[in-house]
């Protein structure tokens, strides 16, 4: 589910409707004449979306910055052809960040000078999108903002099994993941992990109570996240649900769980369904996102120094790109209107954030 979106130049800040500039999708990425977002898969295809301009909610839209387009990064391939990505007009070509936690080492790379897989990559990402928050690094002093971009949900796919495998408690899959609960309902369960770095994966574990991880459980660290074609009979895997949502819907324009066949969502809140409808017509519940254990904020990162009015690093066009307070920014949730960024991403499985003010992280990069 990796689509390569083309990124050029438009005419000025805020969003682009039917009659502006426009670029279309393609099948390879090109540099960036402005600001790099690189990370999470998660959030990847609706910001590649706003980024690139999509009439998904029948009025084209699209999000640029200081007079020029953005360029959204994807998280794959993380190996072999393709993984080697030039973001910026004469920059390096350095290793593709696969996954939140990947996108914010580059971004603190690209702020310090320090190498990332090897190459110094100054200046070269400016945002991180990150399906995860700060966990431990929260900090009031912190470096980084986390701008929430929108709610999303974890859930888990499987394929095979039976109808008791729809519902597993919290309990269950960590007993799955330990190794310890070997079959459900008579048939045996074998579970996956995606990549390392990828923030679905840390908060999956965390959200069933840290297993122990079984032995051998993708022992090479590169599955991709929210592709059910990784899967065999009998194999469960974390999968975000707004992930979910928007390849089942169409939204995404790579459909793994139709790829894969035969594969189905879970649900690990008791009596509550993860979506509601099917195919085209498939929502998120809001009742399963409100949930304080499988629910969760989205973000997208930045630079503090570079959102703080009177900063010498201020840097405005950045600041409204990610404030949720201007209609027309990545992060905003509020304009209902069909040509909106909040439109936009609920055709990707998002909600509306649980708060918009950011949090803080990294007291050092």
């Amino acid at each position: 589910m990796k689509l390569k979106r083309l990124a050029a130049i438009t005419a000025a800040l805020g969003v682009v409707v039917a009659g502006g500039l426009v670029a279309s999708s393609a099948n390879a990425e090109v540099v960036s004449n402005s600001y790099v977002l690189v990370g999470s898969d998660t959030l990847q295809d609706a910001a590649n979306a706003l980024a690139n301009g999509t009439s998904i909610t029948g009025t084209r839209v699209r999000v640029t910055a200081g007079g020029n387009t953005i360029g959204s990064f994807d998280a794959f391939p993380s190996t072999g052809t393709g993984s080697q990505i030039q973001t910026k007009p004469g920059g390096p070509y350095f290793q593709r960040p696969s996954g939140s936690g990947n996108g914010v080492s580059a971004l603190r790379a690209s702020i310090t000078g320090g190498a990332w897989n090897g190459k110094t990559i100054t200046g070269q990402v400016d945002i991180a999108r990150s399906s995860s928050g700060p966990g431990a690094n929260q900090n009031p002093d912190g470096k980084l903002a986390y701008v929430p971009f929108g709610r999303d949900a974890v859930s888990y796919v499987y394929k095979g099994g039976t109808a008791a495998w729809a519902n597993l408690t919290a309990s269950q899959l960590k007993q799955v993941f330990e190794g310890t609960l070997t079959s459900i309902d008579g048939v045996a369960v074998n579970p996956r992990l995606p990549q390392s770095g990828s923030g679905t994966r840390s908060f999956f574990l965390s959200a069933i109570g840290n297993p122990t991880l079984k032995a051998g459980i993708d022992t090479n660290n590169t599955t991709a996240e929210n592709d059910a074609t990784v899967l065999n009979d009998g194999e469960i895997i974390p999968f975000s649900v707004a992930s979910w949502t928007a390849q089942v819907t169409g939204a995404a324009g790579v459909n793994t769980v139709a790829a894969a066949s035969g594969v189905t969502l879970g649900s690990a809140v008791a009596g509550v369904a993860a979506v509601s409808g099917s195919g085209a017509t498939t929502v998120p519940n809001a009742s399963y996102y409100a949930n304080t254990t499988f629910g969760r904020d989205t973000y997208l990162v930045v630079e503090r120094a570079r959102i703080t009015v009177g900063d010498a690093k201020y840097d405005p066009a950045l600041a409204g790109l990610v404030n949720p307070s201007v209609s027309s920014s990545l992060t905003n949730f509020t304009s209902g209107v069909s040509g909106s960024p909040r439109r936009v991403k609920e055709k990707f499985g998002f909600l509306a954030p649980s708060q918009t003010a950011p949090i803080y992280a990294y007291a050092s990069l």
